[in-house]
């Protein structure tokens, strides 16, 4: 795929970053204990499931949710998450903070999020390597952004700012990516370990978006995914993709979450656990949504995996989430 042209964030040009305290947001922390989500698979969480998964407890290890569908006060979405929460450790994954904005984080969706946190003590929170705003307007994509020092700043302020007003180690998650940039300076994984050098956040590591990128601009994933700082992740995501073509006819993969997770990812997920041990993994499936066994089936599916390599020591340690 062809590089976009350069669109670097807006604001001032680098500067000297104050370098968080690695064990701020140690895991023995209370906010981690209380809600922790253990190494086992879970799925995202999807009303039209309730009813199945009550009747199932054990299939899955804990429940993620979209931050955004529960920002109101009350009503039926806080009924139904109340109502899971007693039985299931919970992740919280944001989608419109737009942790990759060159502007600053808009402090009234800050603090819903934060307020979140405080009313279901979810184990791990997340947020995307991306931007989704601009100016007023909350976007419907999750864009990327130039790997440059500039953007570096940006993004360092703004995973500070939310570690900050929530009080807990925040996970960051690779995108998924369509475009290059001309202009970036460094490679995706090395921006990612700067981040977490500069602030002490944790990674949330999407096998499936390291798949669609890779394939999507001809490089290989497992040589990503040996570049990748695996001993930061904190939780692992998985999901189905759909086969396109570009205007040159050739293949486009689009991290779609609307089928089961590809042969391919499955391996590349493998790999990755073999070498790190078991992590806490979700199985994403946003839209065109499977009757509840199909989707407990794809959870089975991460939990073989997950228990075919809890017995043998990991070549990589792993930080534990906080």
């Amino acid at each position: 795929m062809t590089n976009a042209s350069p669109l670097a964030p807006q604001g001032a040009a680098s500067k000297t970053h104050r370098h968080a305290p690695s064990d701020r947001f140690a895991a023995d922390s209370p906010a981690a204990i209380k809600g922790a989500v253990p190494a086992s698979a879970g799925v995202g969480f999807k009303p039209g499931h309730l009813i199945a998964i009550l009747d199932d407890p054990g299939s899955v290890g804990f429940l993620e949710v979209h931050a955004e569908n529960y920002m109101g006060d009350g009503g039926p979405p806080h009924r139904t998450l109340e109502r899971v929460r007693r039985d299931f450790p919970l992740s919280l994954h944001g989608v419109c903070m737009s942790i990759g904005g060159p502007r600053p984080l808009d402090e009234d969706h800050l603090a819903r999020f934060a307020a979140l946190c405080d009313r279901y003590e979810p184990g791990l929170i997340s947020e995307h390597l991306a931007w989704s705003t601009h100016e007023d307007m909350f976007l419907n994509d999750l864009l990327p952004l130039p790997y440059t020092a500039a953007t570096l700043d940006h993004v360092c302020d703004h995973v500070d700012r939310m570690q900050e007003v929530t009080g807990r180690r925040m996970l960051l998650e690779n995108p998924a990516t369509y475009v290059l940039f001309d202009n970036s300076t460094m490679s995706e994984t090395d921006f990612l370990a700067a981040i977490v050098a500069r602030t002490g956040c944790g990674l949330l590591l999407d096998v499936n978006n390291v798949f669609v990128s890779a394939t999507n601009h001809g490089y290989s994933a497992r040589d990503y995914l040996a570049a990748f700082p695996l001993t930061h992740v904190g939780e692992i995501h998985l999901a189905g993709h759909t086969e396109q073509e570009d205007d040159e006819g050739a293949l486009l993969l689009i991290d779609s979450h609307d089928r089961p997770v590809a042969d391919p990812v499955w391996t590349l997920y493998e790999e990755v656990i073999a070498r790190t041990g078991p992590i806490p993994t979700l199985v994403e499936w946003d839209s065109d949504l499977p009757e509840w066994p199909v989707l407990r089936a794809e959870a089975e599916s991460a939990n073989a995996i997950l228990r075919r390599h809890a017995r043998s020591a990991p070549k990589v340690r792993h930080a534990a989430p906080a």
